[in-house]
C-alpha cells in the first residue's frame, strides 16, 4: 500500500490567503506522515522552475498538476512528468482564461487547450466544495473515475454507495513555513509503483482505496503525532492532566466540522445563569418554530397590509357622487363633454408579480450547483430550461401588452384632461371596482385566517430520547404579552384594544414607530416552547443538562466528527449508560466519534471500537510533563 496526497498547494494564487512556499516544510510533511507520492496542483497555474526544484529535492514521486475553476466546480488534472514543457505551456494558455476567481471555463475550453484528455489523471472536487456538478462529470466520464472527498465521513459514505465515484482524500494544503500542524488527510492505494495510468487502474475499483494501511477503513491517522482513531466509535482513557482534553483540542484544530462538547460546557454551575441560557435556548427554538409555523401567514399579513379598505370606500363614494352629479346635468352637457373619451375608463393591467416569482424559482432550480447531483435526478434540466424560455416568453408578451396599454392610458388620460379643463361638467371619478372588490375579499378571507390561526393548538411536538419538546400557540393576554414579544419599550396599548378586529388592530399595529413591518405577522399569535420530561412535567435543574447533552449530540449527524470530553464531570453514570450510550453508538456508525473519560466504568459500558489509554510521562531534563498516547 501507498500513501499519496495529489493536492498541494505551492504557489499563492487569487484563491489562496498569503503564504510563502517551504521546500524545507514539504520535506518535514513527507518524511513524518509518511508519504510516497504527491502531486503539485496549483489553482489555474504551473510554475515550471519550482515544480523542478521540488522535484529534485524529493525521493519520492512528484506529479506536475494543476487545479482548475471547471464550469463552477474544481477539477484537478494531473500529469506525468514525460513532457514538463508542453504541459507548462498548455497551463500557461488556461492560465491567461481564469483572470479572477470567479471565472471558469467550459468542458470544450479544456479540450481545446490539454487535447486528449486520456493522457492525464483527472480528479474532480466531489463531496467537498466547490463540487463539480454531476452534468459536467457525465461530459467527462470517460476520464473520471476517482471523486474527491472534504472528509472521512464522505469517504466511508462514498465507499459504500454503489453509486459513487471512487473516494479520494487529500491534504488541499498550502506548504509554508507556518504550517504547525501537517494533516492527516491522504490516502491508501493498493499500488506497487505510482504511476498515471498505475493511478487510473487503481481508481477504476474501490477495494484499492483505504483510508489506513494495516486496517482499511476502520481506522484512520487522526492525528501527525501517529495517534490512530477508529472511524467509528472511540473511547480515551486516561488519569487526570494526562492529555485527554489536550488531544480532543488538537484533533479539534485539525479539522473542519468537528462538533466538540467541551468538559461541564452544559453544566452551568450557577442556577441563575443556567436558567438564563436554557431561557436564552427555549427562545431560539420558540423563535424558529414561530416562524416556521407562520411563514405563509406573514405573505397574507404583507398584502393586506398595503391594503385600505377606508381610502376604497372613500373612491366610491366620490364615484357615486360624481355620477349622479354627472346625470343631473345631462341636458347641460357640451360638446367636449359629450366626446367619448370624457369619462373613458382606463385599461386595466396584468399582474405578471406571480409568473416572475415563477420564473426566478425555476432559474434558482438551474442554476444551484450545490444540490445539482439531487436535482438532477428528479427532474430533467433541459425540459426544466425549455420551461423557462417559455415562461419567460409569455412574461415578455404580458409585458408588451402592459406596455401598450399603459401607452393608450396616458393618451386617453391626457385627451381627457384637456377636453375637462374646457367644460364645467362634471368629472366621474375613475374607479377600478375590482380591484376594491378583490381588496374586500381578501380582508374577509384575512380575518377568517386569523382567528383560525387564534385558535389554541399544538403546533409541534418532538422527542428526544424521552424528553418532549412541545410548541404550544396561544392569544395574547394583554400590551405587556406584545411588549415582551417585541423585546422593546414600544407602546401597545392601542393595538391590543383592538386585537380581536384583525383588520384593525394590523393598522394600530402599522402605526407603532420602530416596530418593523416584516415583523407585524408575530403579533397575532402567542408561542409558548416547553421542554417536559417523561412524566410530562417541565424540566428540572439537572435534567435540563441531560437535556442539553442529548440535544447537542443528536444534531452531531450534520458534523463529520463528534468529540465529547469528560461527560461524567457532568452528569451521572446511569443517565450516561441508559440514555446517552445508546445515541452514541448510533452517531458512531455515520461519522468517528472520540468520547474522553478518566471513568472505567463509563468508557466500559460504551462498548467502542477503539480504546485510546494516555499517560502522563516526567521528562526529568526539561522538566516538563508531557502527555503520552
Amino acid at each position: 500500500m501507498k500513501k499519496i496526497d495529489l493536492h498541494i498547494h505551492t504557489v499563492k494564487t487569487i484563491h489562496d490567503d498569503a503564504f510563502v512556499f517551504s521546500l524545507e516544510k514539504l520535506k518535514d510533511y513527507i518524511k513524518t506522515i509518511g508519504i510516497d507520492g504527491i502531486a503539485i496542483t496549483n489553482h489555474n497555474c504551473f510554475d515550471l522552475n519550482q515544480f523542478n526544484t521540488i522535484s529534485e529535492n524529493l525521493d519520492i514521486t512528484v506529479f506536475p498538476g494543476i487545479e482548475i475553476n471547471l464550469e463552477s466546480g474544481h477539477l484537478l488534472l494531473i500529469s506525468s512528468e514525460d513532457n514538463l514543457t508542453d504541459f507548462d505551456a498548455k497551463c500557461k494558455i488556461l492560465t491567461s482564461e481564469i483572470t479572477s476567481i470567479d471565472k471558469s471555463i467550459l468542458v470544450e475550453k479544456l479540450i481545446d487547450i490539454f487535447g486528449d484528455l486520456s493522457n492525464y489523471l483527472l480528479i474532480p472536487h466531489y463531496m467537498k466544495k466547490p463540487s463539480l456538478n454531476s452534468s459536467t462529470i457525465e461530459k467527462l466520464k470517460d476520464y473520471i473515475k476517482a471523486g474527491e472527498v472534504s472528509s472521512y465521513k464522505k469517504f466511508i459514505h462514498c465507499y459504500k454507495d454503489s453509486d459513487s465515484l471512487v473516494p479520494v482524500l487529500f491534504s488541499d494544503c498550502r506548504i509554508s513555513e507556518e504550517l504547525s500542524r501537517f494533516p492527516t488527510r491522504q490516502t491508501y492505494i493498493d499500488l506497487q509503483k505510482i504511476t498515471i495510468q498505475g493511478l487510473k487502474g487503481c481508481f477504476a475499483d474501490k477495494t484499492n482505496v483505504a483510508l489506513s494501511k494495516e486496517n482499511g477503513n476502520n481506522f484512520f491517522n487522526a492525528l501527525d503525532n501517529g495517534l490512530k482513531l477508529s472511524t467509528g466509535l472511540n473511547v480515551m482513557l486516561g488519569e487526570r492532566s494526562t492529555g485527554k482534553t489536550y488531544t480532543l483540542n488538537s484533533i479539534d484544530k485539525s479539522f473542519e466540522r468537528v462538533k466538540y462538547i467541551k468538559q461541564f460546557s452544559l453544566l452551568e454551575r450557577n442556577e441563575e445563569k443556567d436558567n438564563k441560557k436554557f431561557e436564552e435556548k427555549i427562545s431560539n427554538k420558540k423563535n424558529r418554530t414561530t416562524e416556521e409555523f407562520l411563514s405563509n401567514f406573514k405573505n397574507v399579513v404583507d398584502d393586506i397590509s398595503n391594503i385600505d379598505i377606508y381610502s376604497n370606500g372613500l373612491l366610491l363614494e366620490k364615484y357615486v357622487t360624481s355620477l349622479l352629479k354627472s346625470a343631473s346635468e345631462h341636458e347641460k352637457a357640451d360638446t367636449f363633454s359629450k366626446a367619448l373619451l370624457f369619462n373613458e375608463t382606463l385599461f386595466s393591467l396584468k399582474e405578471n408579480r406571480t409568473l416572475k416569482e415563477l420564473i426566478n424559482s425555476i432559474q434558482m432550480i438551474i442554476e444551484n450547483t450545490e444540490y445539482q447531483e439531487i436535482i438532477q435526478k428528479h427532474v430533467d434540466i433541459i425540459s426544466i430550461k425549455k420551461l423557462a424560455i417559455e415562461l419567460m416568453e409569455k412574461y415578455i408578451s404580458l409585458e408588451i401588452i402592459n406596455s401598450k396599454r399603459k401607452y393608450l392610458n396616458d393618451l386617453v388620460s391626457n385627451i381627457k384632461r384637456s377636453l375637462q379643463y374646457k367644460t364645467s361638467a362634471t368629472v366621474i371619478e375613475d374607479v377600478d371596482f375590482y380591484e376594491i372588490l378583490k381588496d374586500k375579499i381578501k380582508v374577509e378571507k384575512y380575518k377568517n385566517i386569523v382567528n383560525d390561526i387564534k385558535i389554541d393548538r399544538e403546533i409541534k411536538k418532538e422527542n428526544v430520547r424521552g424528553f418532549n419538546i412541545v410548541a404550544l400557540t396561544k392569544k395574547y393576554t394583554g400590551a405587556q404579552d406584545l411588549k415582551n414579544r417585541c423585546g422593546h419599550n414600544l407602546g401597545f396599548a392601542n393595538a391590543f384594544n383592538n386585537y380581536n378586529d384583525p383588520y384593525l388592530y394590523l393598522q394600530e399595529l402599522k402605526k407603532i414607530e420602530g416596530l418593523p413591518e416584516t415583523d407585524y405577522y408575530k403579533y397575532f399569535v402567542n408561542t409558548e416552547y416547553k421542554i417536559l420530561n417523561k412524566y410530562g412535567y417541565e424540566v428540572s435543574g439537572g435534567e435540563r443538562s441531560e437535556f442539553n447533552l442529548l440535544e447537542a449530540i443528536s444534531d452531531a449527524l450534520q458534523y463529520d466528527m463528534l468529540l465529547i470530553d469528560e461527560p461524567e464531570s457532568s452528569f451521572d453514570n446511569l443517565f450516561l449508560m441508559k440514555d446517552v450510550n445508546k445515541l452514541i453508538k448510533e452517531i458512531s456508525k455515520s461519522i468517528p466519534v472520540v468520547v474522553a473519560t478518566h471513568n472505567n466504568t463509563v468508557g466500559a459500558s460504551i462498548s467502542p471500537n477503539y480504546l485510546v489509554y494516555t499517560k502522563k510521562d516526567v521528562h526529568v531534563n526539561d522538566n516538563q510533563n508531557w502527555p503520552q498516547i
